[in-house]
């Protein structure tokens, strides 16, 4: 089987203010934008560590998600430095859903929602068998 990576998709309707609440507190890191009149088409972000996420504006109508509500979603990234990523969320004005936690199963982990509403968890956890 070839290598797959995954990239999740999410519509906001401020991609801007979205893509500089990202970068300051998930340290993403802005890897294209592509306007169109001002707004964003197409916006990737990467994560430190590999993958990341794509963006675009709500008043894109062409985008095969066009119909998926702007906020909603959630995404799940992998971390070595779960509390000092954490204190930089918080930091940055996320909203804490859970706080940091040891799981069962050996990850640190939380989970913060963004300005428009999208689910963020950052763990230790890699997958089974990782």
């Amino acid at each position: 089987m070839s290598e797959t990576r995954v990239w999740p998709a999410l519509r906001y309707k401020d991609a801007h203010a979205a893509i500089r609440f990202l970068v300051d507190a998930f340290g993403l890191e802005e890897a294209a934008v592509y306007e169109d009149d001002g707004r964003v088409a197409h916006a990737e972000l990467r994560a430190p560590g590999g993958g990341g996420v794509m963006l675009g504006g709500a008043d894109r109508t062409d985008s095969p998600i066009a119909g998926l509500p702007p906020g909603t979603g959630a995404v799940y990234l992998v971390t070595d430095a779960p509390d000092a990523l954490y204190e930089r969320a918080v930091a940055a004005g996320a909203t804490v859903v859970q706080g940091l936690t040891d799981q069962d199963h050996g990850s640190r982990d939380f989970t913060v929602r963004d300005p428009e509403g999208v689910f963020w968890s950052f763990g230790t956890y890699a997958g089974a068998g990782s």
